[in-house]
């Protein structure tokens, strides 16, 4: 049995719509959302290990939400610690903007936390939830001492946080560096943007990007779909750094979804992401990948928080990987 090992940050949101009707939901958030969606298309012959610190005041509630999974390995990733546990709310200003505040904070992974999780693992899937799961030097030790590949979804990564907990795009310093640390790496069309700055194109710095260390970047376009940049072969399940082939030319595409009009898109991200690298962990190609995961990711839309989205996920006829 191979072990995916999720990292990222249980965060407790507060959703308020911008209709103001039964707002606000109160749910779990952040990586839960990656979980219940890996509990649903449970990557072939894999199980989960989170890699989660957990507030003390939300443990009891958090390790109720992960029983309810069955595709978990073991909860020895789970570390409780003393501080107050994230929390994080958001308005809506639209269908898909909104305004972040984030309260509390777990400490971030050191290295020497880290490694002894990420032994035994086949494969990483890496969200940064806070923004703050771990530094860029604790990234490159991962870089260099975990052999499998490694998926990261960057979202917060380029975002600050001002002085009362608010959330705003920010350039990413050294990023270079960051995005070397990733196989596969995940981000949307304004992040892309702003990595690419100044450069009139972003998708001409996508494509600068692919074929160093990263193979792979997929860039969601919320109700436009998701598109992706490839380096020829490359193909997580057997990604290593240099795994592409530099004399020939990379793969590029775009698949669109059919819009949802309504629902709730907090977490689609993080269901979108962990869909996507099961279905190249279990051997489907890219486009089929993108396709998963642009369907997976509509129907959460339809589902408030992560709490049951395992079930409503298979209810929809999500396909496994």
């Amino acid at each position: 049995m191979c072990v995916l090992g999720v990292i990222g940050t249980m965060v407790w949101d507060a959703i308020w719509r911008e209709s103001g009707v039964g707002s606000p939901v109160e749910e779990w958030g952040g990586i839960s959302y990656s979980l219940a969606a890996a509990d649903a298309i449970n990557p072939f012959d894999y199980k989960v290990r989170p890699i989660v610190k957990l507030g003390r005041d939300l443990a009891e509630r958090g390790f109720d939400f992960l029983k309810e999974l069955s595709v978990i390995e073991s909860y020895d990733g789970i570390s409780v610690v003393d501080e107050l546990n994230p929390r994080v709310e958001l308005r809506y200003t639209g269908e898909s903007r909104r305004c972040e505040q984030i309260v509390a904070g777990v400490p971030p992974w050191t290295w020497q936390e880290l490694a002894p999780l990420v032994d035994g693992c086949d494969a990483l899937y890496v969200n940064f939830i806070t923004g703050m799961e771990f530094d860029l030097p604790v990234a490159l030790e991962l870089r260099r001492n975990f052999e499998g590949p490694i998926y990261v979804d960057i979202h917060y990564l380029m975002m600050s946080i001002g002085p009362t907990g608010e959330r705003h795009p920010r350039r990413l310093t050294r990023w270079s560096e960051w995005l070397s640390c990733f196989d596969a790496v995940q981000l949307n069309e304004d992040e892309l943007a702003a990595l690419g700055s100044p450069r009139d194109d972003p998708w001409t710095f996508a494509r600068e990007v692919v074929g160093r260390e990263t193979g792979m970047i997929f860039v969601t376009l919320g109700s436009g779909g998701a598109a992706y940049v490839v380096a020829p072969d490359a193909m997580p399940l057997e990604a290593r750094r240099g795994w592409q082939d530099a004399v020939s030319p990379l793969r590029s595409g775009r698949l669109e979804v059919e819009p949802v009009e309504g629902g709730d898109p907090t977490g689609c991200g993080d269901v979108w992401g962990v869909t996507a690298y099961g279905a190249l962990l279990g051997g489907a190609d890219v486009e089929e990948a993108v396709r998963r995961a642009n369907s997976a990711a509509r129907r959460n839309v339809s589902h408030s928080g992560a709490s049951g989205l395992n079930r409503y996920l298979l209810g929809g006829g999500i396909e496994r990987a």
